[in-house]
């Protein structure tokens, strides 16, 4: 309680300073306009732009009002339907995912990557670390639609593929999940993702299984098997919170979405690279020409119009 009291509070304190520039400005116009001054127009002209940016920022942060919105996010990516199209679909999300992140100054950690057998990725777990992380990415829960001539077919040939993506919230120390140790299988392996050549040369990589659900998380991104099981222990307590949330009450959206089978005609987002160039939402029915913009990280219009839709 005292946690989300002072969340409201940096809420209301950011409207509280956007307001007072807001009034700055009017008064500065107003003697620009009774002096004649151009040199003043000028400067409320120049401080119009940020200002109109932090607003939109601060009326994206007022929707996120979620159990979990504030929480840092884990993210899964996974190729679907179009074999090495597919994964390289994957490598282009991760990508993309990563640019947004670096754009909103969050900082994020690759736990687990398995590579494709000729190129891109099959499935990558991203942790992103920052204040409403999972509120901004619980939009992107769903599956994602590429349309485009694929690199990889020599005859030239227009390819669909499809990825999923899910997103948990880290659960905090207050969440209390019951994970029995009877019920957990821990194996070890090498890691085979980036991380340098020490990763690779012991078996510090864990993967957990819960048997009773079939729940299986890994991670592989520490040089420590220790730290690397303890972050699969949180990425497993958020799976299985997440489960029973679900259980709880199926007639409300669960936080992974409504997730279908990773395939035509059950996806979210559609980004087509050719005959034309359009992403679409298929939620929200917002539609962005500049697809390179979005490719490299400006996801910011299907966020916003995610969270409206959602309201």
């Amino acid at each position: 309680m005292q946690k989300e009291h002072g969340q409201l509070q940096d809420i209301i304190k950011g409207w509280e300073g956007k307001w007072e520039e807001l009034e700055e400005m009017e008064m500065l116009l107003d003697l620009a306009m009774e002096e004649n001054d151009s040199d003043i127009e000028n400067e409320v002209a120049a401080a119009i732009d940020p200002l109109q940016e932090h607003i939109a920022i601060a009326e994206v942060e007022c929707m996120l009002s979620g159990e979990h919105d504030a929480s840092n996010a884990i993210m899964d990516i996974h190729a679907g339907a179009g074999g090495t199209e597919a994964q390289d679909w994957v490598s282009i999300l991760m990508r993309m995912y990563l640019r947004w992140a670096e754009l909103k100054g969050f900082k994020t950690d690759i736990l687990d990557y398995l590579a494709g057998d000729e190129a891109g990725v099959k499935s990558v777990t991203i942790m992103v670390t920052g204040h409403n992380a999972y509120g901004y990415l619980r939009s992107e829960v769903g599956i994602h639609r590429l349309v485009r001539i694929s690199p990889f077919d020599a005859s030239g040939r227009r390819h669909t593929s499809f990825s999923s993506v899910m997103v948990m919230p880290e659960l905090d120390d207050t969440i209390d999940v019951d994970i029995l140790d009877k019920d957990l299988r821990i194996d070890t392996y090498r890691a085979s993702g980036s991380g340098g050549q020490h990763v690779n040369k012991t078996d510090s990589a864990i993967r957990l299984t819960h048997l009773p659900t079939g729940i299986v998380v890994q991670c592989q991104n520490e040089r420590s098997q220790h730290r690397n099981k303890d972050t699969a222990m949180k990425m497993l307590t958020s799976r299985l919170y997440e489960l029973g949330k679900e259980k709880q009450d199926e007639a409300k959206e669960d936080l992974h979405g409504d997730k279908k089978g990773i395939s035509w005609g059950s996806q979210i987002r559609s980004y087509v690279l050719q005959p034309y160039r359009l992403i679409k939402d298929h939620r929200t029915d917002v539609e962005v020409g500049n697809v390179d913009a979005v490719l490299d990280g400006n996801l910011d219009p299907f966020i916003k119009a995610y969270l409206l839709w959602e309201k």
